[in-house]
This record gives structure tokens, C-alpha cells and sequence, in this order.
């Protein structure tokens, strides 16, 4: 077999696993969001399908496939059936170049589907497509609630993605690569980023919020106001392709945390000590990296309240994208007039800025929650009368 053929397929391989893998996790992640929450709110959550409930993703799958696929009669029929393939196939295509490993430890091969020198960038590329999706699906739905929830949508990723690509630069030129294993093999030796940009990646935390649509940034499909946004329309397997994707960009952008500001599969080295070559273990440390901020997706979602749009807009421009620049000039000024000193420094001011922020919260708040202006009652009256 010629090498050529033997790399196809093996790589072919490694991408049905990760799709196998993340549709698996998904399916368990909704299980386990249901469960988290109703003890979050003193309630069971789904108990009765299997044993502990660990049929009810099956059980929900199999309703959404044989569920009736509904098609509005004014729907553009190509795009309205494209639109959630577009989204989970970006979703899924993410994924595939974040490394779970060191190069050959799956079980002779690399733990990652491919490998790009921009891969950061490359993903954010990926993860900005399925915005597509998601105004596609409102458009071609024929309907006005779906568009307004597209068009929040657009608006919406458009804001954060700024914030959030700003919120890596200074990681970036501290790192001096885009790629992901330079990026994990320069935290192995230095100490993990977070350390060096708490303030950047308080940034990219909340911008990722804001990129997969999860509470207190799901105005896209907000019940309340646009009956659901840009689902209102769809159903059945179509309206589960949408759910797939919205939790597989969950579990990307918790992948993504994990290895720019948490080492990525590399675990803490002091564990060596007590198990020689535990902080080299492949998937595992990166799996459990994952775990605790898809906890912590849940845990704010059991939490806080939905943003109004207009809150959800001022935050984003007069605060994540100010802030985020702010810590870009100050990485850079400090680069470049830190001489032979360290990075620690650097790391103080980030915190410092961090805490600043929370201390300050008050005061910062006017800036995403004006208060409406109200005129007195009796003007009020007086403007009807004339």
C-alpha cells in the first residue's frame, strides 16, 4: 500500500473517531446538563428511561429522527435543508486539529486529525463558518421570527469574535506561534498562560459564551421574545443537527481554553514525583481539562439571567473589545521594553487589571446597563392629551 493511501486512511480513521467521540459526548452532555441543573434547582432532572436515566439520550434521539420533518411552504428548500449540515460540519471539522497528545502516543500515530502551523487561526476561521448555519437557517425558513433570530445572531458573533481574537494576541506574541503544539510545548516549559494572561483569558472565557450561545448570551434563540429564534421553523432531525452543533462548539471551545491557558494535554509536572510520566498522558488531561469548564458552561447556565439584546451589544463593544485591546498594548509595550527581564511581571499586571475589573464592577456596569430614561408621568400625560 503506498504511503500516500495508508496516511488517507489512517487519517480518515482518526476523524470518524473524533465524530464518533464528540456525538457520543453530546448526547451524554445533554443528560448530564439536565441532571446538573434539576439539582441545581433541587429538582431529579430525567431519571426514567434506563437505569439512572442513561437511556435518555437514545431515547431522544431516536424521537428526533422519526419525528415529523415539517417544511415551511415559503422556505428556500436547498438552503433550509443545507443550513444544519453546514453547522455541525464546521463543529465538527474544528476539533480535528486540536492535539490530545504528544506526537506518536496514539498507539504509534499522531492524536490529532490534522496539524496546521496557523492553527489557531484556522479554527477561528472554521468557528466563524458556522455562523453561516445559523443565519442561513433563519433566512431560508420564510418566516420573520427566524430572520430577526439569524440577524441577532449575526450581530452577535460579529461583536464577540473581535473581542475574542483580541483576547489572544498578547498569547500569541508571548508564544511566537500559532500553532497548537508550540503553544502546548512553550507552556511545558514556561508555566501554563494563565499565569501570564489571567486578563486575556477572562476575555476569551466570556466571548466564548457569547460564541456558542450559551446563557446569559442566548439571545438568538430566545423563547421569550422571538418564540425561538432561528429554530422556530425547524424540527426533527434538522432541529437536532442544530443542537449537535451548538454542544459540539461547546465542547471545542472548552478544548480550545484548555490548551491556550491551561497547558493542553499536558498535565502538572509535579505529579511526576508520585507517578513518572503521568503529566504525559495522552487524552486523559485534556479530557478532564474539558470536563471542568463544560461544568462550568452548565454552572452558569443554572445562574445567571438572560442579557437583554441591547445590554448583550453594549458589553460587547464597550467593554470585552476595549478591555481586550487594552491587554494587547500592554502585552506588546511590555515585550518590547521588558529587556532580559521575565514574564511575571507581566503576569502581575494582567491580575491586577483582572481585579481591578471586579472591584470596579459597579462603576463599570453603567457602561452595558443605561438606565432607560423615563419622562415624569404627568409629561407623559400631557404629550398624549396634545
Amino acid at each position: 500500500m503506498p504511503d500516500w493511501l495508508a496516511t488517507l486512511l489512517i487519517s480518515l480513521l482518526k476523524a470518524v473517531l473524533v465524530v464518533l467521540g464528540l456525538l457520543t459526548t453530546f448526547a451524554y452532555m445533554t443528560l448530564i446538563e439536565r441532571r446538573l441543573l434539576g439539582r441545581m434547582q433541587l429538582r431529579p432532572g430525567p431519571n426514567r428511561v434506563g437505569p439512572m436515566g442513561l437511556l435518555q439520550p437514545a431515547a431522544d434521539a431516536i424521537k428526533s429522527i422519526f419525528k415529523e420533518d415539517v417544511t415551511v411552504t415559503l422556505a428556500d428548500k436547498l438552503v433550509y435543508t443545507l443550513a444544519p449540515i453546514v453547522a455541525i460540519g464546521m463543529a465538527l471539522t474544528a476539533f480535528g486539529g486540536l492535539p490530545a497528545g504528544p506526537a506518536g502516543s496514539l498507539f504509534g500515530e499522531n492524536p490529532w486529525v490534522y496539524n496546521l502551523d496557523t492553527g489557531i487561526l484556522a479554527l477561528l476561521a472554521l468557528t466563524s463558518m458556522g455562523v453561516y448555519g445559523i443565519f442561513l437557517g433563519g433566512w431560508a425558513s420564510g418566516s420573520k421570527y427566524p430572520m430577526l433570530g439569524a440577524l441577532r445572531s449575526s450581530a452577535q458573533m460579529i461583536s464577540y469574535e473581535l473581542g475574542m481574537g483580541l483576547s489572544i494576541l498578547g498569547l500569541l506574541m508571548i508564544v511566537g506561534t500559532t500553532s497548537f503544539q508550540g503553544i502546548v510545548g512553550w507552556q511545558a516549559q514556561n508555566g501554563v498562560l494563565l499565569l501570564f494572561q489571567a486578563l486575556g483569558f477572562a476575555l476569551f472565557l466570556i466571548s466564548s459564551f457569547a460564541e456558542v450561545n450559551r446563557t446569559p448570551f442566548d439571545l438568538p434563540e430566545a423563547e421569550q421574545e422571538i418564540v425561538a429564534g432561528y429554530l422556530t421553523e425547524y424540527s426533527a432531525i434538522k432541529w437536532a443537527l442544530f443542537q449537535m452543533a451548538e454542544y459540539v462548539n461547546m465542547i471545542t471551545a472548552s478544548a480550545v481554553m484548555a490548551t491556550l491557558f491551561f497547558g493542553g494535554w499536558k498535565g502538572p509536572q509535579v505529579l511526576n514525583a508520585v507517578i513518572p510520566g503521568i503529566s504525559d498522558w495522552p487524552i486523559v488531561w485534556l479530557v478532564a481539562k474539558i470536563a471542568f469548564f463544560l461544568f462550568l458552561f452548565i454552572w452558569v447556565r443554572g445562574t445567571l439571567p438572560r442579557l437583554r439584546y441591547d445590554q448583550l451589544m453594549r458589553f460587547g463593544w464597550k467593554l470585552i473589545l476595549p478591555l481586550a485591546l487594552a491587554n494587547t498594548v500592554m502585552t506588546a509595550a511590555f515585550l518590547a521594553f521588558r529587556g532580559t527581564g521575565g514574564l511575571w511581571f507581566l503576569g502581575v499586571l494582567s491580575l491586577a487589571g483582572l481585579l481591578a475589573l471586579l472591584i470596579m464592577s459597579d462603576r463599570v456596569r453603567v457602561l452595558w446597563n443605561q438606565p432607560t430614561v423615563r419622562r415624569p408621568e404627568s409629561e407623559a400625560v400631557r404629550a398624549g392629551g396634545d
